[in-house]
């Protein structure tokens, strides 16, 4: 099989089929494209999400806390707390452990969300370190933003831009080769970039403005893997334009270095919106310093294309994400 997240038919056929939920207080289960889970408890509503780490050592403890909480921001609830589970490999030092937590308490301090409870253990059963950290959020209104709520006639917004995250793990892991190729400048800056990688402000930001009827944050599969899972879980089309999507000249350099698309590259930092009044959204993130931008419309047919110079391209399910190829030929 290959490397990262399953491939959603295999998800579906495999995990999400043999899944009976019984409980009322379940308010959203398990689908394909889906970020959290949701239990309404009567006077508010939980909203639970877990994510795992896998695909680096650089700055792991600082990712991993990010793409929780970010899940969280994406149904548009608040971040209350985290469990950490850290499974360090045998040539782990106590040092290494000590630095990854300090990645973890400094992000969950600064996003106001606390610790509370985990497990860490060093294992043969890994080569390197994974963490897992599941995230705790709050909502008190009654509505819980899905991926599913996508409607034909909706913007799409994008926050940020695409590939961050991924151009920031490879500035990391290739330090020394991109140094050489691009300089310093190139690689501090895409380095940077880690620190744009949470979506928790454009979250709230955006849970608040009306009209957002769906979110979605951008991980593996990239910004064209999450138009799909978008699609999918909303049964709508989707007609993306490829000029409008913001990639970072950093971003571009490097996939180009590596021979990857950037519209398939991990990019958490990025907030996929569908809302009914995309410029006025825009205008409201940018008013906050948050760069976003239109790139498309949702649609009610079943086509899921995006629009280049030369013509279009059908938007297919996201397979092993562009970070994979790269560690493929260096592990």
């Amino acid at each position: 099989m290959e490397l990262g997240k399953l491939p959603n038919d295999i998800l579906q056929s495999l995990i999400l089929d043999k899944l009976q939920n019984t409980r009322k207080e379940v308010i959203v289960k398990p689908a394909v494209g889906e970020d959290c889970g949701a239990v309404d408890f009567g006077h508010e509503l939980t909203v639970i999400s877990t994510d795992p780490v896998t695909g680096t050592d650089s700055e792991i403890g600082t990712i991993a806390v990010h793409v929780a909480c970010n899940d969280i921001a994406a149904s548009g609830a608040e971040p209350v707390g985290i469990m950490v589970t850290i499974l360090a490999p045998e040539y782990a030092s106590i040092e290494d452990i000590e630095t990854i937590m300090k990645q973890i308490a400094d992000t969950a301090l600064l996003l106001n969300v606390d610790v509370i409870g985990g497990h860490t253990e060093v294992t043969d059963a890994v080569s390197r370190f994974v963490i897992t950290v599941t995230a705790i959020g709050k909502s008190t209104g009654k509505k819980i933003l899905t991926t599913s709520g996508a409607k034909p006639g909706d913007d799409i917004i994008l926050t940020k831009f695409a590939g961050l995250e991924g151009t920031a793990i490879l500035a990391f892991d290739h330090e020394k080769e991109l140094a050489a190729e691009f300089g310093s400048d190139v690689v501090n800056n895409a380095k940077n970039l880690i620190n744009g990688i949470s979506v928790v402000r454009e979250g709230i930001i955006a849970s608040k403005h009306e009209g957002v009827n769906a979110m979605h944050d951008v991980t593996e599969g990239g910004v064209l893997g999450a138009v799909w899972e978008m699609c999918e879980a909303s049964g709508c089309g989707a007609e993306i334009i490829k000029s409008s999507i913001p990639v970072l000249p950093e971003t571009a350099k490097i996939c180009g270095y590596f021979k990857i698309n950037p519209l398939r590259l991990i990019s958490s930092g990025c907030m996929l919106i569908s809302a009914s009044s995309g410029s006025n959204l825009v205008d409201r993130l940018l008013s906050e310093g948050i760069q976003a931008a239109v790139i498309g419309k949702m649609t009610g047919k079943n086509s899921r294309i995006m629009l280049t110079e030369t013509g279009s391209l059908i938007i297919d399910a996201p397979k092993s994400d562009e970070l994979y190829k790269v560690k493929k030929r260096f592990d």
